[in-house]
């Protein structure tokens, strides 16, 4: 029962009571006249149908509010009848293709069986002409054998083992002096045309080779513009060096900043913000940031270009864009002081040349011999060899099996499978030990660069670390959120023990590891 009517009814029962109460009052006194009487009773009787009107009221409350939760409901039900119908018809369609698929594979092995059976009918046909033509070999045989027992007087063994005896006799002198005469023509002439190949491939490439160097020079208008590149106190070379990872070198030639690195890609970007800071003529740690971010999206895009630029010299047209991005980072990679973009498009262009003078698919050998190296774009970010990640690379983009077995077999890590995969690993050696080329001891100058900072960007909390001064500092910018002031301590001292155990170097290492907060507001 609702307390609404419980209150009406109590209510109500209290008015009767005080009207019995009033008529005892009136009979037991007989002092109330009878006008006081009917006035009472008329007043009881307006107090009864307030009461009866406010139940009704309460009632119809109620009987709205059921009604609209009972809406609710319906609705709600209604929403999930929806979704099911929905579901199941998305359901339906599914099962729809699949059916489709299914009805196409068992057209497709229907045909197949079809094919099968009129093969091996065809092969039962020839089969049975065969044993008719050895049918008849055998007989014409048979009446031979006879008619030269006759002639000779000799039994078919006796003539059989005699022939033989002969017949290999001369088939082992002729086979001696054809192997022999073979050996000498090829020893004579399979040299002199693999130099002939080689030579003329090279002759008709001929780039020029420009050993990498470590070190790039930005040229500066005047010596006046050295003091606002270093900033009050330092602050904004030290800006560019925490956000390029480049060592800036500027007091020792006049006229001109040193960018020390060993990345080349790194200092392009260090080179173009310098150049266009100079240019703008702001030059304060935010604006530096601004620069390098804005330069680094940039050279983004000029790297894709790069890159379709090379594919489109070589006649390649149809390398995926992500492809063509990484074989544009290669501009700015280096493989024992050579340009490996350069060196990959020498290896596609000798391959090429030497395919087609000997007769082979031109367009898989110089594709192999252009991406045979994009691994090195990446091998720094990912474990593995660099042929094991561009062939996994190029196969997630389509790349062709021909293509991919002669990029992997080009250090001879695997058997060649196909003679174009023999002339990319030729090309590849051709272009690696031409005179000028390569040096090594840049190259293992590098490695120990990578790995000093391999070692620092293992340690959590991390977020960049750059090797400076030839590799004797790693400057290491790690996430304040994640390591606090004596952490950051803590970590030098780790990062400097790990280096130790794990690198041979002359000297000593500075390990700096740089903490960092910032709040940032904006106004509105």
């Amino acid at each position: 029962m609702q307390p609404g009517v419980v209150y009406l009814t109590v209510s109500i029962a209290a008015d009767l009571i005080a009207v019995a109460v009033f008529v005892y009052w009136v009979a037991s006194r007989r002092r109330i006249s009878a006008e006081t009487i009917g006035r009472a009773e008329e007043q009881a009787r307006a107090t009864l149908r307030d009461a009866e009107r406010e139940a009704e009221n309460r009632k119809k409350e109620a009987l709205l509010e059921a009604k609209e939760k009972a809406h609710h409901i319906v609705m709600d039900a209604d929403r999930l009848a929806e979704d099911r119908r929905q579901q199941a018809a998305r359901m339906e369609q599914i099962l729809t293709k699949k059916e489709e698929k299914l009805t196409e594979r068992l057209a497709a092995a229907e045909q197949h069986e079809k094919d099968l059976r009129a093969r091996e009918q065809s092969i039962r046909d020839r089969e049975r002409a065969t044993a008719a033509t050895a049918s008849r070999y055998e007989q014409l045989v048979a009446e031979q054998q006879q008619e030269l027992q006759r002639v000779a007087r000799l039994t078919g063994d006796e003539a059989k083992e005699i022939l033989l005896r002969q017949f290999e006799s001369d088939a082992r002198r002729d086979a001696a002096n054809m192997v022999k005469r073979l050996e000498s023509e090829a020893r004579e002439t399979a040299t002199a045309r693999a130099k002939q190949l080689v030579t003329e491939a090279i002759q008709r490439s001929a780039p020029e080779h420009a050993i990498e160097t470590t070190v790039s020079v930005v040229d500066l208008p005047s010596d006046d513009l050295k003091g606002r590149i270093i900033g009050r106190e330092g602050r904004n070379i030290r800006a560019l060096e925490i956000a390029t990872g480049i060592d800036l070198i500027v007091d020792d030639t006049p006229g001109a900043i040193i960018l020390s690195g060993f990345d080349p890609y790194r200092r392009e970007i260090a080179r173009q913000a310098i150049e266009r800071l100079i240019a703008d003529g702001r030059i304060h740690p935010a604006r530096i940031e601004e620069v390098v971010e804005k330069v680094k999206a940039e050279l983004e895009e000029t790297v894709r270009q790069d890159g379709e630029d090379a594919a489109f010299e070589l006649g390649i047209h149809d390398l995926d864009p992500e492809v063509q991005r990484l074989m544009g980072r290669l501009k700015y990679r280096t493989s024992y002081g050579q340009n490996v973009l350069s060196h990959c498009k020498e290896v596609a262009y000798i391959a090429g040349l030497m395919a087609r003078e000997v007769g082979l698919d031109a367009h898989t050998t110089v594709r192999a011999g252009f991406l045979h190296d994009i691994g090195k774009a990446v091998d720094r970010e990912m474990q593995g060899t660099h042929l094991e990640i561009g062939v996994d690379l190029l196969r997630k983009h389509g790349e062709s099996e021909a293509v991919l077995q002669a990029i992997a077999s080009h250090h001879m890590d695997i058997d060649w499978p196909s003679l174009e995969a023999m002339l990319v690993q030729a090309a590849d050696a051709v272009s690696a030990a031409r005179p000028g080329a390569r040096r090594d001891v840049l190259e293992s100058y590098v490695k120990r660069l990578e790995k000093l900072e391999g070692i620092a960007d293992s340690f959590k909390g991390v977020s960049k670390s750059f090797a400076l001064q030839a590799g004797r500092e790693i400057r290491i910018l790690v996430e304040s959120e994640k390591i606090t002031d004596e952490e950051a301590v803590w970590l030098s001292k780790d990062i400097a023990r790990r280096i130790e155990s794990e690198l041979e170097y002359p000297g000593q290492i500075k390990v700096t590891v740089i903490r960092e907060t910032r709040a940032v507001e904006y106004a509105k």
